[in-house]
């Protein structure tokens, strides 16, 4: 039994649409709460403050009162950003695109986490990212401690394989002809519209180019989606089936953290084309094709690659399987636990404050 307990800042699980950020959340936090039921409280806003300024208030001054009134050892934040108003914070900091690639971003967004962000960061007990890659990012770019940054990768949820049934969505989505899928925000460092040739050739071929995601225009900025064909955000419960229809994935992002739609695809059976940029080759781990993602005509040609040559396809699909296999939720949430009972036992005894919560349940 650790000294004190943890009160989970659960406020992006309140969103209507999930993605990266949100998955890490509503993955993460049911598996730490079984772990040690007596350790975890979670803390969830009304809907009205899931984002946006509201948010940011339910997060700056009502999440610490909160804390207070369940006498809690920690806050555990998974989105990026803490409450400064308390002194005992652990946050997932999932990377440094809005410091390394300010102009994918829009003004209000980079002002909050140039302040904000980075000061919470500093300040916790505690900085979790998702990479190697992202832990030097961070430590270049906002100054961390290296000792205070630790490495947690992500998993792959058990419903992406290659038994996913895919005939229900495409069939809503109209997908009657091949595809070849990427997934991800319609912004500037998804680098969509260096899939213009590939997307005139895969037509010539008779096969779609598909993207899938939200747009997220208070956040990022818009970017062109040259010879993509967007079918908006899918539902997650049918996320799975869309990575399985797929006759490739391809993600030729400049900058990924982790690149979880990557391992999601590899799950899927699915082959891989990526960029050879950020952390995108630490998450493949060989078992994609990786393009210079400025170089349009070699993202063309990787993707017939995967198409035409069998021997690849098969090669890709069996190295894919075994690398996501590599990734679990359940051994995020492990290493996690063991974390923060070790951060908020230190803390505990450094303050003698921290003491076991009251109860269990969302406030």
């Amino acid at each position: 039994m650790m000294a004190g307990g943890v009160l989970i800042n659960a406020r992006v699980t309140a969103r209507a649409t999930i993605t990266g950020v949100e998955r890490w959340a509503i993955e993460l936090i049911p598996r730490l709460r079984a772990l040690h039921p007596e350790r975890y409280l979670t803390a969830t806003p009304p809907p009205p403050a899931a984002s946006g300024p509201l948010g940011h208030l339910w997060e700056q001054s009502l999440l610490p009162l909160r804390a207070a009134g369940v006498h809690a050892g920690l806050i555990f934040s998974p989105a990026n950003l803490a409450p400064l108003a308390w002194p005992r914070n652990v946050v997932i900091v999932h990377d440094a695109a809005v410091f390394r690639r300010p102009a994918a971003y829009t003004s209000g967004y980079r002002a909050l986490h140039r302040r904000l962000g980075a000061e919470s960061a500093r300040r916790a007990l505690a900085v979790v990212t998702v990479s190697e890659f992202s832990k030097l990012e961070l430590v270049d770019l906002i100054g961390l401690d290296p000792a205070s940054v630790h490495v947690i990768a992500g998993g792959v949820g058990e419903r992406f394989t290659p038994d996913a049934d895919s005939a229900r969505v495409t069939a809503r989505l109209g997908l009657r002809r091949p595809y070849v899928l990427t997934v991800g925000t319609a912004d500037e460092r998804k680098n969509l519209a260096a899939l213009s040739v590939a997307g005139r050739r895969l037509q010539s071929m008779g096969i779609d180019l598909i993207r899938a995601g939200d747009a997220r225009p208070h956040f990022a900025q818009p970017a062109a989606v040259g010879g993509v064909r967007s079918v908006g955000y899918v539902d997650d419960h049918d996320l799975a089936g869309l990575y399985r229809g797929a006759s490739a994935f391809v993600l030729v992002s400049l900058y990924e953290g982790l690149g979880l739609p990557c391992l999601e695809a590899m799950a899927s059976g699915v082959p891989v084309v990526a960029a050879d940029r950020a952390a995108l080759p630490e998450t493949c781990g060989g078992a994609a094709i990786l393009v210079d993602p400025e170089d349009r005509e070699g993202i063309a040609q990787a993707i017939e690659r995967v198409l035409d040559d069998e021997p690849t396809r098969e090669r890709l699909r069996a190295a894919g399987l075994r690398r996501a296999a590599s990734f679990s939720w359940g051994r995020a949430a492990s290493e996690l636990d063991s974390l923060l009972a070790g951060v908020a036992a230190g803390a505990g005894s450094g303050s003698g404050s921290a003491r076991p919560l009251a109860s269990a349940g969302s406030g």
